[in-house]
């Protein structure tokens, strides 16, 4: 059984700390919910981890994306440039 590098945390405190515990979460989510392309892309990324003994980063990155699907970016903050103040010439 394989592991994840680093466990990819969930809410309410829970983690993944193996390729076998993302995959039964995916296979536990609703039909309609796995069927979200978030979610088939995390699915094939821990299916080419596990059947091409690729790096488990693949599968991290794609679970994190999944997990975080619609979810604001922390690291981007709003933008806090000043409109410039427009003149006009007169001539």
């Amino acid at each position: 059984m394989r592991r994840f590098d680093d466990p990819i945390p969930l809410p309410r405190g829970r983690q993944f700390g193996t390729l076998k515990d993302a995959g039964t979460y995916i296979t536990q989510l609703p039909k309609a919910e796995q069927q979200a392309p978030e979610w088939q892309t995390a699915m094939q990324a821990l299916l080419l981890v596990v059947e091409q003994n690729g790096p488990t980063m693949f599968a991290r990155i794609g679970m994190l994306r999944a997990l975080n699907h619609g979810k604001p970016n922390p690291d981007v903050t709003p933008s806090r440039k000043k409109v410039a103040k427009r003149y006009r010439i007169v001539p």
